[in-house]
């Protein structure tokens, strides 16, 4: 039995700088931190030749003859039945799946479930990726296999964890650079730090379709504002490096101004509602975690206000959702070949006999 989790993740700036009609012209960048809100993945063994997959509310039950043949597109799984064909995966395994976030929030999720599967089958075939390669074959299943209108930011996140200031290259590179930031002030950065969610979710492709369109159409708008988005990103990451909490809060809320001038679609009055009833109880800044439309609102908040934004946001009727970084990104939890007898599964021991000397 194997069981591997991934984290979702926040993003801080430079969201829409990682598509590809984007950063094939200008190059991107993303500054992100992964957090212990995870997607999991159990497989256990099975003996008929079958593939069964199973979520919490949707099931598959084929061979692999009929899974290969599927027109996957559509389908309430087609996650997980891309990534079978892709590697093409002809063992008898049931596939539970498993999140402690619903999609369409904003946290990078669909994203985590493909990095999340593809880290447990190859795992369980033995043909392990490093977390580079992870990522970028969970940004091929979801771009060019299931023709996602998607960003290279958040299968980086879900793979790698921690925070991280990701660079976009022009030739399709991405650069990953850990944040070694003082314990003391990263403790206080995810102390200041609050998530509400709005009530609403939204599936960020047709959102970002647009914001393609509009890219490869050269619209003035919203191309000046991703370029703003791309320079907030890295005068937050020198703000870190320095140690400067307040004005990476304030950033926040200059990046969420860019942000919405990209479309009409990223807020809406609920959302700006919020927001501005947020900085009124204190916060220094925040925004919508991911394209917009709904999801999680994330703040910067110091301690001494942050009691003032969670009575406001109570009695809006809006809930908080705790969270910390996590530091590990996708990773096998349970590696066990004894729970349902499966070769494949866990360590592979080895016993060399001794000689007896008499």
């Amino acid at each position: 039995m194997l069981i591997v989790r991934s984290p979702v993740r926040i993003s801080f700036a430079g969201g829409g700088t990682d598509l590809p009609a984007y950063y094939e012209r200008f190059g991107g960048a993303v500054l992100s931190a992964a957090i212990n809100k995870y997607f999991y993945t159990i497989l256990g063994k099975r003996n008929d030749g079958r593939i069964q997959v199973i979520s919490s509310d949707l099931r598959i039950f084929e061979t692999w003859r009929d899974i290969a043949n599927m027109d996957i597109r559509g389908s309430g799984l087609e996650i997980p039945l891309a990534i079978l064909k892709d590697l093409a995966c002809d063992i008898s395994v049931d596939l539970f799946l498993s999140s402690e976030i619903p999609p369409g929030t904003g946290l990078g999720s669909s994203a985590s479930v493909c990095v999340n599967i593809l880290k447990t089958l190859t795992t369980y075939l033995r043909q392990p990726l490093s977390k580079y390669d992870l990522a970028e074959r969970a940004f091929h299943v979801a771009r060019d296999l299931l023709g996602r209108h998607v960003g290279r930011q958040d299968e980086f996140a879900a793979a790698f964890g921690g925070m991280n200031f990701l660079t976009f290259r022009t030739d399709g590179f991405t650069e990953v650079q850990s944040l070694d930031l003082d314990l003391e002030l990263t403790n206080q950065l995810q102390s200041n730090l609050m998530l509400f969610f709005t009530g609403s979710t939204h599936h960020s492709w047709t959102i970002l379709e647009e914001q393609e369109r509009s890219i490869r159409g050269q619209s003035g708008s919203a191309l000046l504002a991703l370029h703003e988005l791309r320079s907030l990103a890295e005068r937050m990451l020198v703000a870190l490096q320095a140690g400067d909490l307040n004005l990476f809060g304030s950033l926040l809320d200059e990046g969420w101004e860019a942000k919405k001038r990209i479309s009409g679609r990223i807020s809406n009055s609920t959302i700006d509602r919020l927001y501005a009833l947020a900085l009124r109880c204190g916060a220094l800044g925040g925004k919508i975690t991911g394209a917009g439309g709904g999801g999680f609102l994330l703040l910067y908040c110091e301690s001494a206000r942050q009691e003032d934004v969670r009575a406001a946001f109570r009695d809006e009727g809006i809930q908080e959702m705790a969270f910390a970084f996590d530091n590990n990104g996708a990773q096998v939890i349970v590696n066990d070949p004894f729970i349902d007898g499966d070769e494949r599964a866990g360590s592979r021991w080895i016993f060399t006999p001794v000689s007896s000397t008499g």
